[in-house]
Parts: structure tokens; sequence; C-alpha cells
């Protein structure tokens, strides 16, 4: 129990009590707790009247031994922060008497507080308003409940300032963003040093430079967006907030501040603006031109992106709602109707428009382009705008048309080629096109001048003969290359006798042609056919085979002659390149058919010694003049390059029926017995006799007669040399057969 000691009077512990207890002031004693820094932070009841429980509505029994912060949980919110002012009188002593409405209570009371002993202290509540008071201050309390309810129930931060910017009210969404829990943490705090005395970057923010201060002092409202507010923890978010300014009386008195976390926002907008950029840097790089326009017949752009200008040589201005020209006036006039067409069609059906057309450029350059795009749609279905993308393929266009063109044509001779031969068969098969003529024609010959000259020589030839009949040939009928070294003709209404006319000009023009050329190896001899078809009963591949039989025909008549005479004249170009004579060539026959009698060759065996006596340097005329007719030793390269002409000789051979049975030995008339000769090293007798034969002769009468780079032996010197290589470089035995035959000269 309470007791007081004053003026020298003692009141008996039980007096004290009853007075108390009768009191129908309230009466309440309570322990100050302290936290571990010695900062007030409760305290317990210890004792209390029957007053204090009809003023309160709780009974003491409830509340003794128990703390302040279990009976009033929020005695810590509203404008006076009970612990702490009944903390200093607990621990300073003294009294103090306020008069103050009090939520936890309820009530407009006058208070008197004094500490009995250090910790402790004694509260007495008086209420002060009447009746009517009571009931208005308790109306007003009810309305300040459902403001406060209203203001507690919004996402959005509120909190009210004086002029000097401390706080007088605070919402839960304010103590919630700004990290707090208790209001007394705010108000009568100084708000621009709690939450905006920095920007975002951490640098200072002047008071007398904030947007809230400078609003509210000049009696205006403002809103800010691009500033950030700071929390408790110290870090901070941005912010949107607005200010209004408070009046009583007509006077600025404050300004109320409402204001929301802004994070998502800022970071969607700013993904946005990424987002944003990404599309103009993509736009400003695309490899043609964006768009967005009118579905009208002058497809009036309202949008078109930086590519316009590299596409069309127009900036994109000057095509903005057909400001200088309509994209309409670039596409060439024959495409116009074609497109608008198209994307009617494309419209109706809601898909996607894709369609290649050549526009005209600024500079009046024709390019193609590849348009797809797609309709833009209103909520009634309405085309309302079109959208897409044009690029420039006019370099693709032209790798397709030379694709297009290699596909068709030949590449040596510019003609159409087999495959466009067949398609054009085809498409003259019709009746439209009668009577339709083939002509067939073969170049004779070209195998043997590809043996002996190389490939160059015969594709030369051919390419020749292609520009021949094409200057025979008339507008619409189709030349083609149809096999190595064949040609085709389809002659669209065209008669028997007009066909056998173009044959017979193709024939006089190469005979022009062989009459204006010197070298009589490349003489063009070409076997043609012909053949007509009169009527749709007769079949297309019947009337070409005809033509090829009569080619065929012609091919067997003229074979020998042609042949012979290419043979004759690679013959006579051998013998004018490698600077032998024909006495050279009577010489070896002489003496190669004397060895061969006195070994008893056959009759046959003669006959192709003396063929290959006269044509084993045959492959001569493929190697270059300079390297034959050098009057100094070859060098290495050189001397590769003349050992070939044993092999290229054997091609030609090979090439010709009259020459297949010497062509082996023509291979080999520069092997040695002993393995070191070329081109295949062959050795002893794997050589062919009659190749063996011809070494040595061939070798005598070369030693004997002058050569560019050395002039001619003795006889006896030459015996002596033949002599000291054999067994080595000649076989032995023929060598002895030889000189035998030497000596009975």
């Amino acid at each position: 129990m309470l007791w007081h000691e004053g003026a020298g009077q003692t009141m008996s512990k039980d007096f004290s009590r009853s007075i108390i207890e009768m009191s129908p002031i309230a009466y309440a004693y309570h322990k100050l707790i302290c936290n571990e820094n010695g900062d007030p932070c409760d305290y317990e009841f210890l004792d209390a009247n029957a007053a204090y429980e009809n003023f309160t509505g709780l009974k003491a029994c409830d509340i003794i031994g128990k703390r302040a912060a279990e009976i009033f949980p929020r005695i810590r919110d509203g404008e006076s922060d009970w612990i702490e002012m009944f903390g200093e009188i607990a621990i300073n002593g003294g009294i103090k008497e306020f008069e103050q409405y009090s939520y936890l209570l309820e009530g407009y009371y006058r208070i008197t507080a004094f500490s009995p002993r250090e910790f402790y202290f004694v509260t007495f509540f008086i209420e002060i308003g009447k009746s009517e008071q009571r009931q208005e201050l308790k109306a007003l309390k009810r309305s300040g409940e459902h403001l406060r309810h209203i203001l507690d129930s919004t996402a959005e931060g509120i909190y009210g300032i004086d002029t000097e910017g401390k706080c007088t009210l605070c919402n839960a969404s304010c103590l919630t963003l700004l990290g707090y829990q208790y209001e007394h943490e705010l108000l009568g705090k100084n708000m621009h040093e709690m939450i905006h005395k920095k920007h975002r970057d951490g640098t200072h923010y002047p008071e007398d430079e904030c947007r809230i201060y400078q609003a509210f002092k000049r009696g205006k409202g403002t809103n800010v967006d691009d500033e950030v507010f700071w929390r408790s923890d110290g870090t901070c978010f941005p912010v949107e907030y607005f200010s209004y300014p408070q009046y009583r009386d007509g006077v600025i008195i404050g300004a109320v501040v409402t204001f929301v976390d802004i994070t998502d926002r800022k970071k969607a907008e700013h993904e946005l603006r990424e987002s944003e950029r990404s599309k103009a840097v993509l736009l400003s790089n695309l490899p043609g031109m964006a768009y967005r326009c009118n579905y009208d017949r002058d497809w009036t752009m309202q949008f078109v992106s930086d590519g316009c200008f590299e596409l069309t040589g127009y900036h994109p201005e000057s095509l903005l709602h057909n400001r200088e020209i309509s994209f309409n006036s670039l596409i060439e006039p024959e495409y116009r109707d074609v497109i608008w067409d198209k994307w009617a069609m494309i419209l109706a059906s809601k898909k996607v428009f894709k369609f290649e057309y050549p526009i005209i450029t600024a500079s009046g350059e024709l390019k193609w382009v590849f348009e797809q795009g797609q309709g833009i749609y209103d909520e009634a279905g309405e085309v309302k705008a079109l959208e897409g993308l044009i690029i420039d393929i006019t370099d693709r266009k032209a790798k397709e048309e030379e694709i297009q063109y290699l596909s068709y044509h030949d590449f040596l001779t510019d003609l159409y080629n087999h495959r466009f031969f067949e398609e054009a068969k085809k498409r003259f098969d019709d009746q439209s096109f009668l009577p339709l003529s083939i002509i067939i024609g073969d170049i004779n010959g070209v195998k043997l001048i590809n043996d002996a000259f190389g490939h160059g020589a015969g594709d030369d030839l051919i390419a020749k003969t292609a520009k021949i009949i094409r200057g025979c040939c008339r507008e619409g009928d189709i030349l083609a290359r149809t096999g190595g070294d064949e040609f085709s003709i389809l002659l669209p209404k065209t008669d028997s006798e007009t066909a056998f006319e173009i044959m017979e000009n193709i024939k006089a023009a190469c005979e022009d042609y062989n009459s204006s050329i010197s070298n009589d190896i490349f003489r063009l001899n070409m076997s043609l056919g012909y053949s007509t078809r009169d009527s749709m009963g007769e079949d297309v591949d019947k009337a070409i085979k005809a033509a090829e039989d009569y080619m065929y025909k012609r091919k067997l008549l003229e074979h020998k002659s042609s042949h012979s005479a290419i043979l004759a004249s690679i013959r006579a170009t051998m013998l004018e390149r490698s600077q032998e004579t024909e006495e050279h060539a009577e010489r070896l026959i002489k003496l190669t058919k004397k060895v061969g009698a006195h070994l008893g060759l056959s009759q046959i065996e003669l006959d192709e010694l003396e063929l290959l006596a006269t044509l084993h340097d045959i492959g001569k005329v493929g190697i270059d003049d300079r390297i034959l007719n050098k009057p100094g030793k070859l060098n290495e390269e050189e001397w590769v390059e003349m050992k070939k002409h044993p092999e290229i000789g054997y091609r030609i051979a090979m090439s010709s029926p009259d020459l297949v049975s010497i062509a082996e030995y023509i291979l080999c008339h520069h092997e040695r017995w002993d393995g070191k000769g070329y081109p295949q090293g062959l050795k002893g007798e794997e050589v062919p006799l009659i190749s063996r034969i011809l070494a040595v002769v061939d070798a005598y009468d070369a030693m004997t007669e002058d050569r560019p780079y050395r002039k001619a032996m003795g006889k006896e010197d030459v015996i002596m040399e033949i002599l000291n290589n054999a067994g080595s470089q000649f076989d032995s035995d023929i060598v002895d057969i030889f000189i035998d035959i030497l000596k009975h000269e």
C-alpha cells in the first residue's frame, strides 16, 4: 500500500487506503521498466482504486501485475508517448500536472503524476469534461477513428507536417513503406530529415530545396515522381508523392503528403524504355524499311524506318503522308494492280502478305524487293492499317537469275543445255508449233584433238562450232548443246525443205570457216542430220531419232576421210614442230626393218615397226615449241614436260583405230633395258621388242645428225657410244645385230 509522510503527521496504512478507495479521483500506482540501455520501455500496474476501475472499465485484479503495453497495445501511438512522459517523472522525481485527451481512456482528463521513490510513480485522473462535452468528444473520437480507419486502409502512405516540417500524423501504409512500427517514431519529427534529406546517390538534399517545403510555403500543391524516400534501415525507394497545403482560417498550417513506392513502375518504365530503345535500334538497323501505312491505293505511309532512304533513295519524311511522293508511285506500274489484288485477298483471309516485286528508286534504279506484312484490325474487325517490312532482294534476284541461267545454259558455249532442250521439246509438243523440224549435228575428231592438243583445244573447237551454228539459226529456234560434241536444234513452224536449207547453210558456214584458217588440224568437220514432224500423230522423240539416224549415216561416210585428214595434219605438225624430217623417218624405217627381219618378225610386226618409226614422236605436238627448239640443254622443269610426250602420243594413238596397234610401242619407246627409262620404268623384256629396236636405231640416227643443242657425231664414235650403253640403256642382243648390219652396209 502507498503511504505519504508530511507535516510531521503519519497516517495509518488502513486510513490511507480507505481514503484512496473512497476517493472519486482515479488512482493508480506503477513501477517503471527500463531496457538494457536504461531507457523507459514500459511500466507495471501495482495498484488501482475503484474510481480508476470506473473511468477505465478495467478491473484492478485484471491489471495488477501486468504491463501497460499488454493492457494498452497502442500506448505509444497518438500524440503523447505516455511511457516516455511517465518514465521521466519516475526517474527524475517531481510532480507534473497537465490536461490531455486520452485515447486509451477515451476521455479528457486533468492528470497529476509524481514519484514517491525512484522508478515508481503515482497517477491521479480527474475527468474535466461535462456530459455534453464528453458526448461531443466521443463523437469526435468516433469520427477520428473512422477517419483513421480510412487512412489506414489506403495503400498510399499519408503523413502530415506542420509549418516546421514536423510530422503531425501518419497512417499505417506510411509506417510500412518507411519501415517503422509505431507512430511515435515519426510524430513530432522533421520528416525531411527522417525520409528526404538525401538524393538517390546519397548526396545531401537541403530542406530549403525540397519541393514539398517549397510548394506548401507558396500555398501550392505539387506532384513529383523523380525522387526517393529513405527507409528506417537506410535503404531508399523511388517514390511518387503529392503534397497539398493545409489551411486554418485562411492561414497555412502545414501540408498533407500522399506517396507510393513506384519501384515496380520505374522498373517497368525502364524496361519499356529499353524495349523502345531496342526497337528503335532494331528498326534503324533493319536491312530494309519497316512501315505502317493506310490501306489505300497510295499506300499512304504513317511511319517508315530510317532504312527507307537506303532502299528507295527518298528520306522517310518524303513518303510520310505522301508529302513528296507516294509509295505506290515507286512500284513498277505493271505490278500495282497485282499487289492491290494480292493484299485484298490476304486481308480477307487475315493471313500474312508475302510478295516480290520491283520498285524504281529516286535515282531511277530498278530494285527488286520482298515485302512481308499483315493487317491491323479494329474491334469491329475492320482494317485500320497495314504493318510490315520491305527489304532489298536485288542481289538475291540477280543470283537466282544467274543460277536459273546456268541451270539452262551450257557454260562453254553459252547455248541452251540438254535440260532446257528437253523442256522446250515438251513445250513444242503442241499443234501450234507444227510443222516442227529437228537438226542434229556432231563434230568429228574432237577426241583426237583433245588427246593430241589437250582439252583446251577441243573446247575451243566446240565453242567456235557453236558460234557458227548460232549464226545460222533464226529467232525462236532452240539451239542446244546436248552432248560433248553434239548440238540439237528445234525449229518450230518449219517444214522439211526449210530445215534442209538451214542444215546446208550450217555446212557452208563451216566450209567458210575452214577456208579462213591455216592449220588444217582445227578444221571444222560436222556430220548433220534432220527430220520433220508434220502432225500430232507423230511422236517428237521418233522425229529426233530419225534426225540422229540421218546424222550417223553421214558420220560413217565422212568419218574415215576426216579422221585421216586430222592424222595427216597431226603428223605434219609433228614434223614441223620437232624439226624432224621425212628423211629421218625413212632412215629409221630402213634400219628398223633390217633389224626386225634379222630377228624374224612377221609382216604385221614389220608393218607396225614401220608405222612406229614414222609416228613414235607424235606426242611432241603437245609439247611447247620453246622446249622442243631450245638450243641448249633442258632444265629440270623443261625435262619433266618433255618426258610427257610418250603418254600424249599413246592417247592420240588410242583414239585412232588405225594407230591402236602401235599405241603401246609409242608409250614405251623411251624405256631402258636397266629400268631407268620413262614413263613407266619398265625393265628388260618388259619393254616391248619393237620399242627396244626403235630405241637403238633412233639413238644412232639422232647422234649422227645435227641437233639445235649440238653438232652431229662421227659414225665410229656413235657406234662406240651405243656399245658402251649396251646392257644398260639398250638390249645387248639388238645392239649386236644392229652393229653387224652397220658393218656390212
